[in-house]
């Protein structure tokens, strides 16, 4: 992109500034900084090594066409819409959910009154494990962790007064995300709202999870046959509505590297893509413009947004260049962010906000369609209606007052982060190669090599912690005595006896001869290869429970058990 003379002067400038840092040189680089001065080793949160100077000479190797581009053409590093946040904001969506489907409906409702633009939702355990609020292995678990839903009743509730027709609805939900999608659909359906106009996302990346966040029921081969019958479901009957969110933030939570959550996100997202062309036969066009992303914004600034900007241009090309898409919409890398929960501390809980806003404005940087900010107060429990406010208010500041959006992707063409995006780019692309060659993702995950991965980049950060290394502010840093936080949100006892009330009122009053009838036609559809979706829909019409759905699938397909890996 330069000529040999704008190369010689960089190359000479660096020279001079090298030998100004020579002459000025002090201390021995294995010695420990001290606090408040900067470190000896300059290097990234993942531990890429950065450098003191970024020149022309840095990406004399890019074609500014092939590699960097414009904004809404291939291959989309600088975005994949041409107007950028001109044209539309990103979506605020707030992370909620928590005791009952009332509880969460209320949150949702005042989170719109406050000016959130897209709903999410978190499910309690034992939803997310397929189990109802009466079975055994739901005590003491009944809404903690998120929402309590057990049956089509349970989602009305959670849904009433959202016009699912205008407002989004992200469910992060995984083993039975066919379950609670079909509820969603009956309850739009029952709003009066077509199929047609609803739109949201499920989550139900199952293969992220036998890597990273380890919430699965069925093994890894049939959870694959499920999501593909979802997106062949959501391509023919709901076209608005992503059927699944490709993960990579539970990886980065789990440990990961930035370029391990890319490149682990990328390769799940290539065997989803393979899978539903070798089952479904469906031409990769006609429900990859659908697939959604999911990352995590870390707090080492510049690397998260090279990250992101990588992932785009990475799987424009695979898209292209593997599965020969044609539809320019199915080479986008849509996603949503969501800052780094891991980088919260309970140790001077305040400064969270700070962490927060960086990683948040970091996602903004990088052209996040949708964005998830923390909570101050999450590393406690669910956040409460302060924080929770505070962090939406952080997305509308940047929004409105820093000026960010009125240009887009402003940083393109900086010597470092065009150096960065094409490093993390490069180390990606190595291992999905090594992937490849275990014979793709499935395979890996039996073979335990993402999991060892994540396990190793894991224990290397700690350690880089626990030595001062590697510094975070109250934690090895600048402690101090503090006050313990208040006003923590508590999930009141009594929502598992009214869940547990409201389920035996649900199995009197309906039609339990339908509901064993539905079940059957769902367990016969698993053993062949018809597609389970109207089936499953059937029966949360007949209100049958999530945990009768998914016996079934555990009875045909069997229960997955992690093997461990050491």
């Amino acid at each position: 992109m330069f000529d040999k003379k704008t190369l010689d002067h960089s190359q000479e400038g660096s020279s001079r500034r090298q030998a100004a840092e020579n002459d000025h040189h002090t201390g021995h680089p294995a010695e420990k900084p001290a606090a408040g001065n900067p470190p000896n080793s300059y290097a990234t949160v993942s531990n890429l090594p950065i450098k003191p100077l970024y020149t022309p000479a840095d990406i004399k190797d890019q074609d500014f066409a092939q590699d960097i581009g414009f904004p809404g053409e291939y291959p989309f590093t600088r975005g994949v819409q041409a107007t950028g946040y001109r044209g539309r904001l990103w979506t605020f969506r707030m992370f909620s959910g928590f005791g009952t489907a009332h509880d969460t409906n209320q949150r949702w409702h005042q989170l719109l009154r406050d000016g959130e633009t897209g709903l999410s939702t978190a499910f309690d355990f034992p939803t997310l494990m397929g189990y109802d609020s009466d079975s055994p292995r739901a005590t003491a678990e009944v809404g903690k962790c998120g929402v309590a839903i057990d049956t089509l009743a349970d989602m009305q509730t959670l849904t009433g007064g959202i016009p699912l027709d205008k407002v989004t609805t992200s469910m992060t939900i995984n083993p039975p995300a066919s379950v609670l999608w079909a509820m969603y659909l009956v309850a739009a359906e029952k709003q009066g709202v077509p199929w047609d106009k609803v739109g949201g996302t499920i989550q139900n990346d199952m293969l992220k999870e036998f890597i990273a966040q380890k919430t699965f029921m069925c093994p890894p081969e049939p959870s694959i046959r499920l999501i593909s019958d979802t997106v062949e479901f959501g391509t023919k009957y709901v076209p608005k509505f992503n059927t699944i969110s490709i993960s990579g933030y539970h990886i980065r939570e789990a440990g990961a590297t930035a370029v391990q959550e890319l490149a682990f996100t990328i390769a799940d997202g290539i065997a989803y893509v393979q899978d539903v062309i070798d089952r479904k036969k469906m031409d990769v066009d006609s429900f990859a413009p659908r697939l959604s992303f999911f990352f995590n914004s870390h707090i080492d600034f510049f690397e998260e947004i090279a990250k992101l900007r990588a992932g785009r241009r990475i799987w424009a090309r695979i898209m292209q260049e593997r599965f020969h898409a044609k539809n320019p919409r199915s080479l986008w890398m849509r996603f949503h962010t969501q800052t780094a929960g891991c980088s919260l501390t309970a140790q001077q809980p305040y400064n969270n906000i700070v962490r927060t806003t960086t990683e948040a404005l970091a996602a903004v940087l990088a052209g996040t369609q949708s964005l998830h900010t923390n909570s101050l107060d999450e590393v406690f429990a669910l956040p409460s209606d302060f924080a929770v406010n505070v962090a939406l208010r952080t997305q509308q500041i940047i929004a409105e007052e820093t000026g960010v959006i009125n240009t887009i992707d402003p940083l393109a063409g900086s010597y470092f982060v065009e150096a960065l995006t094409k490093e993390m780019e490069e180390k990606t692309l190595e291992y999905i190669e090594k992937i490849d060659k275990l014979g793709g993702m499935l395979s890996a995950i039996d073979r335990g090599y993402p999991q060892m991965e994540l396990s190793n980049a894991s224990y290397e950060y700690q350690k880089r912690i626990d030595s001062g290394e590697r510094g975070v502010v109250g934690v090895n840093r600048y402690k101090t005595e503090e006050a313990p936080l208040t006003g923590l949100l508590k999930i009141n006892e009594k929502v598992h006896e009214e869940q547990i009330k409201n389920l035996k009122h649900i199995k009197r009053v309906r039609d339990n001869r339908q509901v064993l009838k539905c079940l059957l036609e769902i367990k016969l559809a698993c053993r062949s290869d018809k597609n389970v979706m109207p089936f499953v829909i059937e029966a949360v019409k007949a209100f049958a429970s999530e945990q009768e759905i998914c016996d079934v699938y555990r009875d045909v397909y069997g229960e997955y058990r992690d093997p461990g890996y050491f």
